[in-house]
């Protein structure tokens, strides 16, 4: 009997060596978008593209085909072949979460209490707890002990129909510390059977020598932390906490351009705590995506309307803090696209499962399922410029999908939200 950690380890050599699965008598194979199709906006994310009583073929790990089984065309060669009969369940692409921390030391259920007893995000903040507490934990944690538990969560995700992650740092909050979780994303990167994408978030909060003395530290983050990051190509994003009682304009600023004389794209939190200009300063700097968004007004949905920048809502961090949710059905009314994601970390939201994000952007942000699942799935690929490659049923796209359990429709997996509904999850044209 090998150990979880042993156990995937073996997973992930054997996932490599792919085969030919056939998945035949697909109640409804979900969906199928041209690979042309980069992302879906408004009134189009209600449509997902579906096909009843279907087939799918993967090959060397790409999705090789798919239809109707009225016109399957048999096979010919059966050889290297796995046939997986999906009579009654549903076939959908994995989810691909945009936004995670999935790299930390330690848990924090002690400000979980505190959070019950009355105490706010901010009050907690304060006090030396949250992110400050994270990075207090991490600067003692070896860099072997952060990546065996990362992996073990990494394992987890995938398990959960995750097909493609984004891992942020921001607990290290110096520069040896940064450079650590920054190794252990590349490590992760090196043996990960779906594709991770690294964002440098040095900018996630002031540690507490820096207290006061704000602007000294963001000094350190452009002067120090980012041409170290930059010279061992370890961060495929830059990210900053732009919001009330983090850094502000200016200072995300300073941060941004910085990242950019090196070539580091941005992405930002924004909006989570207040009307906080990151959205302005994102679309800006032409940011991936803008992630939180609980407070977003008008002006700037017409500021996002007017750029490629993804909005990216993390309902699982306003479920567990108790924050007002964001305003999706806004959102999308105005034309928007959106992108759903985890925000998996030890204080706000410690959780990676993507269906339970899903079943609250039904349930408390008004989303249908169809646009919640092509906010988790296509939109959630383009937060991650990862459209090409992963996010919908499409030819030559890696075989990441999910087979359902048994269900009656596609609405049973946001309404059943605490229950397991996948039977298997494919990666790279593997059974995973």
């Amino acid at each position: 009997m090998c150990s979880d950690l042993s156990c995937f380890h073996e997973r992930l050599l054997c996932i490599f060596d792919t085969m030919k699965i056939l998945i035949k008598n697909i109640k409804t194979l979900v969906g199928i978008h041209d690979v042309s199709v980069q992302k879906v906006s408004g009134e189009e994310m209600a449509k997902l593209p579906c096909i009843n009583d279907a087939w799918l073929a993967i090959d060397e790990g790409k999705i090789a085909d798919y239809g109707s089984m009225e016109n399957f065309p048999g096979i010919e060669d059966w050889r290297f072949l796995e046939v997986i009969d999906a009579a009654g369940k549903f076939v959908l692409p994995s989810w691909c979460d945009s936004h995670t921390h999935m790299v930390f030391a330690g848990t924090r259920e002690s400000e979980f209490v505190d959070k019950i007893n009355g105490l706010s995000y901010e009050e907690i903040a304060k006090r030396g707890g949250g992110i400050v507490n994270s990075a207090e934990l991490l600067r003692n944690t070896s860099e072997n002990d952060l990546y065996e538990s990362a992996l073990m969560r990494l394992n987890e995700v995938i398990k959960n129909g995750t097909g493609a992650v984004e891992i942020k740092s921001g607990y290290g909050l110096n520069l040896e510390s940064e450079l650590k979780m920054l190794r252990v994303i590349k490590r992760l990167k090196e043996v990960s059977p779906i594709p991770i994408k690294s964002t440098f978030l040095g900018a996630h909060s002031f540690p507490a020598e820096f207290k006061s003395n704000r602007d000294a530290y963001v000094d350190l983050v452009v002067k120090e932390m980012i041409p170290a990051v930059a010279a061992e190509e370890l961060a495929d994003y830059v990210d900053v906490f732009c919001d009330r009682g983090f850094f502000d304009v200016e200072q995300t600023e300073r941060i941004l351009s910085a990242a950019g004389s090196y070539g580091i794209k941005p992405k930002i939190h924004a909006n989570e705590l207040d009307y906080s200009g990151g959205i302005q300063v994102g679309v800006k700097h032409r940011a991936v995506s803008v992630d939180h968004l609980e407070f977003t007004a008008d002006n700037e949905i017409e500021e996002l309307l007017n750029s490629n920048t993804m909005p990216t809502l993390l309902p699982s961090t306003a479920f567990f803090l108790g924050f007002d949710y964001p305003p999706a059905r806004k959102i999308i009314s105005s034309g928007l696209p959106l992108a759903l994601a985890s925000d998996y970390n030890p204080g706000s939201s410690p959780s990676g499962k993507m269906s339970f994000v899903i079943s609250l952007a039904c349930i408390k942000l008004r989303m249908l399922p169809e646009e919640a699942i092509n906010a988790a799935t296509l939109n959630g690929a383009y937060a991650m410029e990862l459209q090409h490659e992963v996010g919908s049923i499409a030819h030559g796209k890696r075989g990441n999908v999910i087979i359902t359990k048994e269900i009656p429709s596609l609405a049973y997996i946001p309404y059943s939200f605490t229950a397991d509904l996948i039977d298997k999850v494919i990666v790279n044209g593997n059974v995973f």
